[in-house]
């Protein structure tokens, strides 16, 4: 079967652990869990068009996200006048939309608060950073 191309969504400065055991579920050989990660690389960048552009080309290359959700994803960014949401993830999970694809949110903690363009989108919703879960709310989607 086909691997799911999926773009991860998540604060980098707070919560990069969990894209990393992302990472690592996916090239554990042992761990049923195969996905063609399209995230791209850190953007050593202030421009915020640059970034946007990686964003854009690299959420266009998936079908599928996961918005990981940690204690910050909702906070304002500095940027956010230029970026035209409230912040990168707010951004992403918006484009992510645009483009069509499927949207997996993991809220890594109940009370954690996701932007609000993760709501009405036909997203799945975990709670907790757990691979069985984030495994079964991909494959719910209908296939793409």
């Amino acid at each position: 079967m086909a691997k799911k191309k999926v773009c991860v969504s998540f604060d980098y400065e707070n919560d990069r652990g969990y894209y990393y055991l992302l990472e690592a579920w996916n090239k554990n050989s042992s761990i049923d869990f195969g996905i063609e990660d399209c995230t791209p690389s850190e953007i050593e960048t202030e421009s915020v068009a640059v970034v946007k552009q990686v964003l854009s080309r690299k959420i266009g290359d998936a079908n599928y996200m996961i918005a990981i959700i940690g204690k910050h994803s909702n906070d304002k960014h500095p940027d956010s006048n230029e970026i035209g949401y409230r912040n990168w993830q707010a951004y992403e999970v918006a484009k992510n939309a645009e483009k069509g694809n499927h949207l997996v949110v993991v809220k890594l903690d109940s009370g954690n608060i996701a932007p609000n363009e993760c709501c009405n989108v036909g997203a799945k919703w975990v709670t907790g950073f757990i691979l069985d879960k984030i495994a079964e709310a991909l494959s719910s989607f209908s296939k793409s």
